[in-house]
Formats: structure tokens, C-alpha cells, sequence
């Protein structure tokens, strides 16, 4: 993630994103964790989703939104949202089945 190193990001567990088949799907980062739902959003020609996601940042409640892209490489490139609050782009790569 551009805001925080990432030690950080995998500060209570490795940092995750995961978008399921059912448009749900779960983050966690530093000691945010949270659900979210996504629909289907190409972006500059690139498979891609928007999402919402609700949970917690060091126990209090917490919400956001964001964004995702597929690159050709297969990995992930987007930014997450806090509302009010931070914001950072993240890159993310697939770490095994199902993911």
C-alpha cells in the first residue's frame, strides 16, 4: 500500500483482499478488518471492480470504498477509501487457490 509500509499493512495478519463469486468478499490490513461488496467496473480497458466495504480499524467501526483493476501482469492495482478519513493505493497479487 503507497500509505503505510508493509510491515504495517501486515501488522495482526498478512494484509488481504478478496473479491468472492457472489459480489462479497473481505479486506484486512493493519488492524482494519472488514466485508465488502463489489460490482463489475472495467477500467481503462481493464477487468475491474468498485466496492464498499464496513468493518473495523482497531475496534471501531469503520466504512469506506474503492476501486480495483486487473493489469496484465495479473496482479491488482487500486486505492481504498476511508470515509473521513485516509486513503492509499494498494497492489496485490494472487497467493494461492481460491484466490
Amino acid at each position: 500500500m503507497d500509505l503505510w509500509a508493509q510491515e504495517d499493512v501486515d501488522l495482526v495478519a498478512p494484509g488481504f483482499i478478496d473479491f468472492g463469486a457472489d459480489h462479497m468478499g473481505s479486506l484486512g490490513f493493519i488492524a482494519v478488518q472488514g466485508g465488502l461488496d463489489w460490482l463489475d467496473a472495467p477500467r481503462d480497458g481493464c477487468p475491474g471492480v468498485e466496492f464498499s466495504w464496513e468493518g473495523f480499524d482497531e475496534g471501531d467501526p469503520a466504512t469506506g470504498r474503492g476501486w480495483a483493476v486487473i493489469e496484465e501482469d495479473g496482479s491488482l492495482r487500486g486505492h481504498v477509501f476511508f470515509h473521513l478519513g485516509d486513503d492509499s493505493g494498494l497492489r496485490a497479487e494472487r497467493t494461492g487457490e481460491g484466490s
